[in-house]
């Protein structure tokens, strides 16, 4: 789940199984009883054709909620200047960093950084085509060094610079598929 409206399809899917979420955020679902299998085989049944599946693998759940506070740190839409994700993730999360960065990539096939940097761009690309913020304040809330930086980042991984993608209205990457 990567959005509210994720998370309130979800919730109406439980709620329509008589499942009684007591809470529903985003990548996660607490119930007040115990599903039977029953229950579980319609859950993952109605979540899969919505495009969700449900996560019961130890390190898919790790690599969930390494990505969930990526998402809601970006999401925050003020990442500090020196802002250090692995201290981040590693304090969020209580683990060492090393060992979360070696999952990451070896179940997603990228690093974490890279992930972040993905999550960052699509955050840059949805403020250049519906807000109306220079590129000096889209760098220094995102904690760019430079728009230089900021901009050579975003021509690598776009093929434009910001200005030139948002004269052609470019279009974004949902979270979910980033």
């Amino acid at each position: 789940m990567v959005c509210n409206r994720c998370i309130l399809v979800v919730q109406q899917e439980l709620e329509k199984l008589n499942l009684a979420p007591s809470k529903v955020i985003l990548g996660e679902a607490k119930l007040k009883k115990t599903p039977s299998a029953r229950q579980m085989e319609a859950l993952t049944q109605r979540l899969s054709t919505l495009g969700f599946e449900l996560i019961d693998n130890q390190k898919h759940l790790q690599i969930e909620k390494i990505k969930k506070l990526i998402i809601e740190k970006v999401q925050s839409q003020h990442i500090e200047e020196h802002f250090s994700l692995s201290e981040y993730l590693g304090k969020s999360l209580n683990k060492d960093y090393s060992n979360l960065s070696r999952l990451f990539s070896s179940v997603e096939g990228t690093t974490v950084e890279q992930y972040f940097i993905l999550q960052k761009l699509e955050k840059v690309k949805e403020w250049l085509i519906y807000v109306e913020l220079t590129l000096t304040e889209i760098a220094w809330q995102l904690g760019y060094s430079s728009v230089a930086h900021l901009s050579s980042q975003f021509k690598k991984m776009t093929g434009l610079p910001p200005r030139r993608f948002k004269e052609i209205g470019g279009h974004r990457t949902s979270l979910d598929k980033v």
